[in-house]
């Protein structure tokens, strides 16, 4: 019969096992409602040597924070490949596969609470937000800095992709798969609402319908719209200078 042995690990080792192991407990439930004492009974070792690898809980949930910022800033890195509805789908797929694995602690990170209240943290969730403006600018191809009116768009998007999470979080209402679409949908109303208004935009948003599938997402969005509007009696056009 052979006794095992248990493998001391090394100091970064040890770091990063618990990080993981934070970070798996922060996805259940809020920093707020975790202990110090879960953390090292989670990691099998004892309260101390969690002191001995981070000061406190708060320098340790940092640490969780920054892993799981990394990787979901690197959601929205995707291959340039295909047209840029499908694109944006695959990205929404990914970033609900995250909410939904860590939900209680993506909540309690982008709501806010005690446990976030450092600026350390507050500057890596702006990080995660910057991350992903820049990937979808990437995607359009756009100039720096961008036209204002795109930033706005793109800006705008994020910001709502976020909220639609945590909002789908409290109750989960609406299925995800609907979601994702609609948040593919979404982005494509900001850019043509704004390419009403600016030739700048109107170009770019041709240029992506031009790329765009009948049956890829922006082609079902013009279906839907152009079965809703049919159903509607005409109104007349209102000249821009008169709308105020």
């Amino acid at each position: 019969m052979t006794t095992g042995v248990r493998r001391r690990m090394g100091v970064e080792e040890r770091r990063q096992q618990l990080i993981g192991v934070a970070l798996e407990l922060f996805s259940h439930r809020s920093p707020d409602e975790v202990s110090i004492d879960e953390i090292a009974a989670a990691a099998g070792i004892s309260r101390p040597l969690v002191y001995h690898y981070f000061p406190g809980k708060q320098s340790l949930y940092e640490a969780a924070l920054r892993r799981a910022a990394d990787e979901l800033a690197g959601l929205f890195v995707e291959p340039h490949d295909g047209p840029l509805g499908a694109r944006l789908l695959r990205v929404m797929g990914r970033f609900f596969d995250f909410v939904e694995e860590h939900g209680p602690g993506f909540s309690a990170l982008m709501r806010g609470g005690p446990s976030v209240g450092s600026s350390t943290a507050q500057s890596m969730i702006d990080g995660v937000r910057q991350a992903a403006y820049e990937q979808i600018l990437d995607h359009l191809g756009a100039k720096n800095p961008p036209p204002a009116r795109l930033d706005l768009v793109v800006r705008s998007w994020v910001a709502l992709a976020e909220s639609t999470a945590l909002i789908w979080l409290d109750g989960r209402r609406v299925p995800r798969a609907e979601l994702e679409v609609q948040l593919v949908h979404d982005f494509a109303a900001l850019a043509a609402v704004s390419a009403a208004y600016d030739v700048e935009m109107a170009d770019i948003v041709t240029g992506i319908l031009a790329d765009e599938p009948a049956d890829g997402p922006f082609g079902d969005l013009v279906g839907r719209l152009g079965t809703l509007l049919a159903g509607l009696p005409a109104v007349p056009a209102v000249p821009a200078q008169a709308v105020r």
